[in-house]
């Protein structure tokens, strides 16, 4: 077996070799108060990383406690914007000079190819500066002018914000979550996925040393059903934000709303790319390819659904079955590896088993799939994987998280609206074509939070991103928008005598 712990950084050896991985409240690591761990897996290598301590409901308490102290004593919320961005800054800054500790971290605990795991971490570093940046320039109060009174709305902000994170892009996701929450003058309790807890918890120790106040940012580490359960119905949190599936993201929702607590919910999706027949077939093919396989297809917003016109059908299918089948897998630390593991057994058996469950319903499997074999390594490998057929199959329906894209083909374009409409998410669709009329009518069409125009899976700063329908609800992130979702808003009033 190849021992690609060799490659490990000097301070990543050392923080995966102290013992249970304590979880960081109030500036100090916290065990789990009965001593209960989990362990987290290595997906390319299928083998421990580590033992983290789990926290029960009572170290959740202690940690939503402590962001509460911390948002009344430490000062945080009382700075103005332009002192947090300078604490921020300083944060980015401490971040960017241990990148390459994070990035492999990122890279060994959610099977993430090295160099795409560097990128999420450059992203968490923009998402700071950038939201950091705006909070400088909205003004905090609005003047209003009703006859008869002297009136102003204040934005302040909330308090103690939770988070819950999938495993699919850790550190990147926690960037578009806390960054807007922290610029805002919030504090914030994190409790990331119990199959990727290590580059958060790594990070929670940066912001101690880049001088953030203890309490400030908090980590709680453990499963879903004890410690997210525990985080999401706790009374004492101000905002709730979750980011997962809908069968989650709807008990998430249920226990915030039994507090009241406002929630913004990130869901799954089923996206859909309408290819039409003026395209650049081969780039195209290169460019959807790419997608489905980018961190083995573990993206809500892919295109799983590629909607072919019948004129260049066949010739697309051969362009992208030639394209996915050339993929090479392999450890996300192999220098050559083009696509790694799925996360975990589990994510394997629940790929493998929609392909099969897929062609039992009838449909065509154009490039078969299946299991990955990685010479020396026994991590959780698929192969990619194309299906074809009826939208009522289920592999066309259901989300499947992995490496798989199903085709069909279309005759005009009210034909190719429909289709893509016929699904219950909404987060992200696609539209491939050189008419730029035909691509913003479409694009327009299409319902869901996001379309794009020949590209997919883009992010930039300040365009607002979120789902509608199955695919989330209570705002979106990466935008002017999402900070103002981290400001309660206060009317004051006074009559004119």
């Amino acid at each position: 077996m190849t021992d690609f712990t060799k490659q490990l950084l000097p301070e990543v050896n050392r923080f995966l070799a102290q013992g249970p991985i304590a979880s960081f409240v109030g500036g100090r690591p916290v065990g789990g108060g009965d001593d209960s761990v989990f362990a987290t897996v290595d997906p390319g290598a299928g083998r421990p990383l580590a033992e983290v301590y789990e926290m029960g409901a009572d170290r959740v308490d202690e940690a939503v406690e402590t962001a509460q102290r911390a948002f009344e004593t430490s000062g945080w919320s009382e700075l103005s914007p332009a002192d947090r961005q300078a604490a921020l800054e300083r944060l980015a800054a401490t971040v960017e000079q241990n990148r390459h500790i994070l990035a492999q971290l990122e890279a060994i605990d959610g099977g993430k190819i090295l160099w795409q795991a560097a990128g999420d971490v450059q992203n968490f570093i923009d998402s700071i500066r950038f939201f950091a940046g705006e909070a400088t320039r909205v003004d905090a109060t609005s003047r209003l002018a009703p006859e008869g009174f002297e009136a102003y709305q204040a934005r302040l902000p909330w308090g103690p914000c939770g988070f819950i994170f999938p495993w699919n892009f850790p550190i990147l996701l926690v960037g578009w979550g806390i960054a807007p929450a922290l610029a805002a003058g919030n504090t914030v309790v994190i409790k990331p996925a119990e199959d990727t807890p290590l580059s958060t918890t790594y990070l929670v120790q940066l912001a101690q040393a880049a001088g953030i106040p203890d309490g400030v940012i908090n980590v709680v580490n453990g499963r879903g059903e004890t410690t997210g359960a525990a985080l999401s119905s706790h009374p004492g949190l101000r905002r709730m934000s979750f980011t997962g599936s809908p069968e989650v993201g709807r008990k998430v929702a249920e226990a915030c709303g039994r507090n009241l607590v406002p929630v913004k919910l990130e869901l799954g999706g089923k996206g859909a790319a309408v290819v039409f027949d003026d395209v650049d077939v081969a780039a195209t093919a290169a460019d959807l390819a790419a997608a489905v396989t980018f961190h083995a297809g573990q993206v809500c917003c892919d295109a799983t659904r590629w909607l072919v016109h019948r004129s260049i059908y066949d010739r697309f299918v051969d362009e992208v079955v030639g394209r996915m089948q050339g993929v090479r897998i392999g450890h996300p630390l192999d220098d050559a590896t083009q696509m790694g593991p799925v996360v975990n057994e589990k994510q394997r058996r629940r790929v493998l088993d929609y392909l099969m469950r897929g062609q039992e319903e009838g449909a065509q499997a154009v490039l078969e799939g299946g299991p990955a074999d990685v010479p020396g390594c026994e991590g959780f490998y698929v192969k990619p994987a194309l299906l074809a057929g009826s939208l009522d199959n289920v592999a066309a329906r259901e989300e499947i998280f992995g490496p798989v894209a199903y085709l069909a083909p279309f005759d005009d374009e009210d034909d190719a609206v429909a289709m893509v409409n016929a699904t219950d998410y909404g987060l992200a669709n696609s539209v491939w074509t050189a008419d730029r009329g035909r691509a913003d009518r479409v694009a327009r069409r299409m319902v869901a939070g996001n379309s794009w125009i020949n590209c997919h899976n883009v992010f930039p700063f300040g365009v607002p991103y979120s789902g509608i329908h199955k695919s989330g609800l209570g705002g979106g992130v990466n935008s002017i928008e999402t900070l103002h979702d981290y400001w309660r808003k206060l009317s004051v009033v006074r009559p004119i005598q």
